[in-house]
């Protein structure tokens, strides 16, 4: 999911789809195409991906990042990128795919999920409002574009069960897009605070831990209800990390705790 400044809407690639324009597309194994895109990809893994590949793979979240992920500090970001590690063979697949499809296809990351829609999320800083962004935009091989099923945006996503992960996924492009102005100051993002947001957002096991079996508890009074639910659903741990880090790092208040 892309955060896109309004003045450059124009100048990005696709169609670009309002909420109840059709398009055509379907996807099967009789397409000659059929998982040609699932190789050599940058392919952008988001919170919730992570959360949903660790607990599908039955490892942890530290497996999964040091055995499937490549984390990337570009020059222009203020926070990594997190990358699906490709496998290492000539075609540089993707490490889930087997002959017969994607083996993690319940559990597969957002942007596989919701293709060949891109999503994007645009900021209206003067209004402080965010308004979703839709472009069609398979690659020239597809023929699943020429099918002849057609969709909305809201239809494939329910189709897709995409729906939860793009909530999740706006959410986090949220936060991406306040890291456009450099949060650390002079430690730098491989600093304590650094650290702490990757954590707070990509490894909802060791952020479990950190706040149900360290001090954090002591220091912040957590909503009973919000504490009830983040003991059950990691889901609703990765809510609470988002918000931890807007308070920890821009000092933005949340509904769901506060200092003692």
């Amino acid at each position: 999911m892309r955060t896109i400044d309004s003045d450059k809407l124009d100048q990005l690639p696709g169609i670009r789809l309002k909420s109840r324009d059709i398009f055509k597309f379907r996807c099967h194994a009789e397409l000659g195409c059929f998982n040609r895109c699932c190789r050599n990809l940058n392919l952008f893994l988001y919170p919730y991906d992570v959360l949903r590949l660790k607990n599908a793979l039955g490892i942890s979240s530290d497996e999964l990042l040091d055995h499937h992920v490549d984390v990337v500090l570009r020059d222009s970001n203020h926070f990594p990128d997190v990358l699906l590690r490709m496998a290492d063979n000539d075609e540089k697949t993707c490490p889930f795919l087997a002959p017969s499809g994607c083996s993690v296809y319940p559990h597969r990351p957002d942007t596989c999920r919701t293709f060949p829609v891109e999503h994007g999320v645009r900021y209206d800083d003067d209004a402080g409002k965010t308004h979703p962004v839709y472009f069609f935009r398979p690659p020239d091989f597809c023929a699943g574009q020429f099918e002849s099923r057609e969709w909305t945006v809201d239809s494939w996503a329910n189709d897709q069960d995409a729906v939860e992960y793009n909530r999740f996924t706006t959410g986090w492009s949220e936060i991406k897009w306040l890291f456009r102005n450099d949060p650390w100051g002079a430690e730098g993002p491989g600093g304590a605070k650094g650290k702490m947001a990757f954590m707070a957002t990509y490894n909802i096991d060791r952020f479990r831990e950190f706040v149900l079996g360290s001090s954090f508890l002591a220091r912040y009074r957590v909503k009973s209800k919000i504490l009830k639910k983040m003991r059950a659903d990691e889901r609703e741990m990765l809510k609470f990390g988002f918000d931890w880090v807007k308070f920890f790092l821009w000092g933005i208040k949340s509904k769901k705790f506060n200092l003692r």
